[in-house]
């Protein structure tokens, strides 16, 4: 590439990366801080549009204001403008020599460069930055292959993996101005509040663009984005049919257990082998996630089908097939996605009796909480065998932290020696 247009590049887009920005403050920020003195690369990975180069510039912030870092010190590159097309994995070492003639930077440099997957080898320069200068490198990328166990196995040791999700609950509601005070939870006009902005969360997801421009139909568009630029294009998927088949599917039954067998069948493809490629690589671009059964069995757990969740139930619910709503499953996923943030390893279980429990957390070596998610429990069935899983889960792992998380019931439960604490949803979100 040319001496000029990378100095162009270099130039035009780290003003743009600096210039001072109205953006809501993100979980994930307080996740990096600890390792920002640590040499280690930070991968920031997850869905398109989920808020990944904010999250950079972010950080990028923090660390100006913390360490008194001179601007010089700053490289942003964002691969995904199209003057890039030309640049390959040869133009990386002009491309550092041209930033230092540039800025003269002094003491640790601080690179951030996002959708480096776009590269071709980007991770042998990565590692050499890591191995021979003072560098501390910020990566991001929509795509899981991003992380592929041959670009992995390149950064052993060296890089320290974030998945970005979109906005929380507690996002959403800073995007909207609007704090929480634990006394807010006891008093009735601040509940209604609180309830009527858990709507519009629910209604809107958390993709930040969505929000800012108040429009949903945008969602139908990113999921064109991930499956043609994501799936197609990165992956060299022949037939599209049936990979889009199979994730309108998913997203109109999410939170449900789905066999590879029943899938091979729906999309009619003639190999098992196509449908687990077709679910590696819609988990991959982060599109939907699976949730594994638990058994003490870990050949029984890998063969057992699993549960199937969205990156964000209203992008699912924009592209779904049904019409009517399934509150407990949308309830459920909103359930899973915040338990992924919170970083918990989660299963699901079924007792020996056929009872299922929505997730159990597992903490170390050991099984600690249990969780069951229900929209509503009026229904004394319903109420019953929510119950009767946590119950069974109890005695089999000797448990104590039993929840069902609702719509809008509050309360708990005491069985025996037990207490089943149940929550709503909106109150969950912001103060488990």
């Amino acid at each position: 590439m040319e001496t000029g247009k990378l100095k162009q590049l270099i130039v035009e887009h780290k003003e743009r990366f600096l210039v001072p920005a109205e953006l809501i403050k993100r979980e994930s920020q307080e996740i990096v801080a600890p390792y920002v003195k640590q040499k280690e690369i930070i991968v920031l990975s997850g869905v398109r549009r989920a808020g990944k180069s904010s999250l950079m510039k972010l950080i990028c912030n923090d660390i100006l204001k913390t360490y008194d870092i001179p601007t010089g010190n700053i490289l942003y590159l964002n691969f995904e403008d199209e003057r890039f097309i030309e640049f390959t994995h040869r133009d990386f070492e002009p491309l550092y020599e041209t930033f230092i003639e540039l800025y003269q930077p002094d003491g640790r440099k601080y690179f951030f460069l996002d959708e480096i997957q776009n590269i071709n080898g980007w991770e042998k320069w990565v590692n050499r930055m890591y191995e021979f200068e003072d560098v501390k490198i910020f990566l991001t990328g929509s795509n899981a292959a991003l992380l592929s166990p041959e670009i992995a196995t390149a950064l052993t040791g060296r890089n320290r993996q974030i998945t970005v999700y979109p906005f929380s609950f507690s996002e959403f509601l800073s995007f909207r101005n609007y704090k929480v005070d634990t006394k807010d939870l006891y008093l009735r006009e601040k509940k209604v509040k609180l309830k009527k902005l858990f709507r519009q969360y629910f209604e809107s997801g958390g993709f930040p663009e969505v929000l800012k421009n108040n429009d949903t139909t945008l969602l139908e568009q990113y999921f064109k984005d991930i499956i043609y630029r994501d799936v197609v294009a990165r992956y060299a998927i022949r037939n599209i049919r049936e990979i889009r088949e199979l994730a309108l599917f998913l997203a109109s039954n999410i939170g449900t257990i789905q066999s590879y067998q029943n899938l091979k069948e729906l999309i009619h493809v003639k190999s098992l082998n196509t449908v687990k490629n077709y679910l590696e690589i819609l988990e991959n671009v982060y599109l939907f996630l699976r949730l594994d059964l638990f058994d003490y069995s870990v050949k029984r757990q890998i063969y057992n089908p699993s549960k199937i969740y969205a990156i964000d139930t209203a992008l699912s619910s924009s592209i779904a097939f049904k019409f009517s709503q399934d509150l407990g499953h949308i309830y459920e996923n909103i359930v899973f996605i915040e338990l992924l943030r919170r970083g918990h390893e989660m299963f699901y279980w079924k007792s020996k009796s056929g009872k299922e429990v929505d997730f159990l957390i597992k903490k170390g070596l050991k099984i600690d909480r249990a969780i069951q998610v229900s929209a509503d429990l009026t229904k004394s069935k319903t109420r019953q065998r929510e119950i009767e899983g946590l119950l069974n889960a109890a005695e089999e792992f000797n448990i104590k932290d039993l929840t069902i998380i609702t719509e809008d019931e509050e309360g708990e439960e005491k069985i025996g020696k037990l207490k089943i604490e149940i929550i709503p949803i909106w109150k969950w979100l912001v103060v488990s």
